[in-house]
């Protein structure tokens, strides 16, 4: 099972950073390939900047559910706000840092 990194990460992916009980999802940095709670977790304990996932590979799994633990493509992950496996709500907000986790 694929498991979040990051500081303080508790069993959903929820880091020291982000903690609300919708802050449930990791991303993978595209240079690593390893999934991180958030980026400031991955920038803290990377020797490399987080670099956004190219949205143009559309059958990569880049987004992680803290919840159930599968991985989702980009489309899977917006289409309705929550994981189409086990219908976890996503934070919203998390909309806010796209710029961050995509390109």
């Amino acid at each position: 099972m694929v498991q979040a990194q990051g500081l303080l990460v508790d069993h959903e992916s929820r880091c020291v950073h982000y903690h609300s009980d919708k802050d449930i999802v990791a991303l993978q940095c595209y240079e690593c390939k390893k999934y991180y709670a958030c980026y400031q977790c991955h920038n803290e304990l990377e020797s490399h900047v987080f670099s956004p996932y190219p949205l143009n590979l559309k059958e990569d799994r880049p987004i992680l559910c803290g919840s159930c633990g599968k991985t989702l493509t980009y489309e899977e992950y917006t289409e309705t706000g929550t994981c189409p496996f086990c219908n976890a709500a996503f934070n919203p907000a998390c909309q806010n840092h796209y710029s961050i986790y995509f390109r």
